[in-house]
C-alpha cells in the first residue's frame, strides 16, 4: 500500500493516539503528534503534512499558511472556535467537525446540574461533610416539574436538553439569533425573544458558540434582567459569561446560582472567585466525557480524514463552498495527495 500521507495531531484529551493510527493505517498513512501544540511548533511540522486533527489548539492562519501541503483540518469537537476556518476556506482546505458529538453526554450534565442547583446537592453534600446537619440550612426548595427552562442556543444540544426537559415536567422556552427555532419548535417549545426569555425562566441554560456576537452576552445587564431566584447553566463556552459580572450579580443576589462546566480561562487559576463561590457548581469540563463519547469522536474524526485522502467527500464538511473551489487541494479522482501524485 502506497503512502497517502502525513496527518498531524496537534493535541488529544486522551490516554493515547493507538486508535487514530489503526484507523489512519488502513489507508497507510503517518501520524505525526505535536509534543506541545505550541503555535510555532505547530508552524513547523504542517509545513510536512497533508492533513491536520485538532482539539483545542490553535490552528492559526501562520500554521495554514505554512501547511502548503496540507488537504483537510479536521476538529475533534463540534465547535470551530480554535481553527482559522475562512482562513483554510481561501486557501482550499477542506475543514471538518464531529457535529454530533457528546449530544447525550453535554445534556445529561447540563440537566444533572440543574436538578443539583434545584435540590441544593452540593450545598447539602458540602454541609455533611463538614458536620452540618441541617435540612433548614438548604430550604426554601421548590419542585421542577412545572418550571421553566430558557435554552439558549437550538443546535443539536439544544433540541436535545428541550426533549429530555420536557420528560421532567419542565416547560421550554428558547431563543436563538438565527431565528431557527421559530421554524422548527414543537408546541411544547415555545420560541421568545431574548428579553423574555430572560424574564420568565426559572433555569437558563446556554448552548451557543462562542463568537464576536456571543462573547460576553451574559454581562452584569443581562443577569439584571432575569430573575432573582433563577439559576444560570453553562456547558457551551465559558466567554459567553463575563465572569466579574457573574460574580457580581451572585453577590447581590440578582440570581439564586449557577452550575458552570467551562469558564473564559481554563483551566482557571487556583482559587478563582467563580470557582469557590458559595452559589456556584464547577465542574471542570466534564460534560462532553465518557467512555463512548470519547471513541466514538476519535473514530469519527480519523475516519473522516482517511476518507478526505482516499478521494471521498467527509460526512461532515464545515465549509462546503470549498469543494467548488478551482484550487480545491483534494484531489478527488485519485484520492493521492500532492506529493503521492
Amino acid at each position: 500500500m502506497h503512502n497517502r500521507g502525513i496527518v498531524l495531531i496537534t493535541d488529544y484529551a486522551w490516554k493515547n493516539l493507538e486508535l487514530e493510527r489503526e484507523i489512519l493505517a488502513k489507508i497507510g498513512a503517518e501520524l505525526v503528534a505535536a509534543p506541545t501544540g505550541a503555535e510555532e511548533e505547530l508552524r513547523n511540522l504542517a509545513a510536512d503534512v497533508d492533513g491536520i486533527l485538532t482539539n483545542w489548539k490553535p490552528v492559526t492562519q501562520k500554521v495554514i499558511s505554512n501547511a502548503t501541503r496540507c488537504q483537510m483540518i479536521g476538529r475533534f469537537g463540534v465547535g470551530l472556535d480554535n481553527i482559522d476556518v475562512n482562513y483554510a476556506t481561501r486557501a482550499g482546505i477542506v475543514v471538518t467537525n464531529v457535529p454530533n458529538y457528546c449530544l447525550d453526554e453535554v445534556t445529561e450534565h447540563a440537566l444533572a446540574l440543574l436538578l443539583s442547583l434545584a435540590r441544593k446537592v452540593t450545598f447539602f453534600d458540602r454541609a455533611n461533610k463538614n458536620g452540618v446537619y441541617d435540612l433548614a440550612a438548604g430550604t426554601p426548595l421548590f419542585r421542577v416539574k412545572g418550571k421553566i427552562l430558557g435554552i439558549v442556543g437550538f443546535g443539536s444540544i439544544g433540541r436535545l436538553i428541550a426533549v429530555k426537559a420536557g420528560a421532567l415536567g419542565l416547560k421550554v422556552l428558547v431563543h436563538t439569533r438565527s431565528g431557527d427555532a421559530m421554524a422548527s419548535s414543537s408546541p411544547e417549545i415555545i420560541p421568545v425573544s431574548f428579553a423574555d426569555l430572560l424574564r420568565q425562566s426559572d433555569f437558563i441554560s446556554l448552548h451557543l458558540p462562542l463568537t464576536n456576537e456571543t462573547r460576553n452576552l451574559f454581562d452584569y445587564q443581562t443577569f439584571q434582567q432575569m430573575k432573582r431566584t433563577a439559576f444560570l447553566i453553562n456547558t457551551a463556552r465559558g466567554g459567553v459569561v463575563k465572569p466579574a459580572d457573574l460574580i457580581r450579580a451572585l453577590d447581590e443576589g440578582l440570581i439564586a446560582g449557577a452550575g458552570l462546566d467551562v469558564y473564559a480561562v481554563e483551566p482557571p487559576i487556583p482559587g478563582d472567585p467563580l470557582i469557590v463561590h458559595p452559589r456556584v457548581i464547577a465542574t471542570p469540563h466534564a460534560a462532553f466525557n465518557s467512555e463512548e463519547s470519547i471513541h466514538d469522536l476519535r473514530t469519527t474524526a480519523a475516519t473522516q480524514i482517511c476518507d478526505l485522502l482516499s478521494g471521498k467527500t467527509p460526512d461532515f464538511v464545515v465549509n462546503p463552498e470549498v469543494l467548488g473551489q478551482p484550487n480545491l487541494r483534494a484531489n478527488w479522482k485519485s484520492g493521492k495527495p500532492p506529493a503521492a501524485e
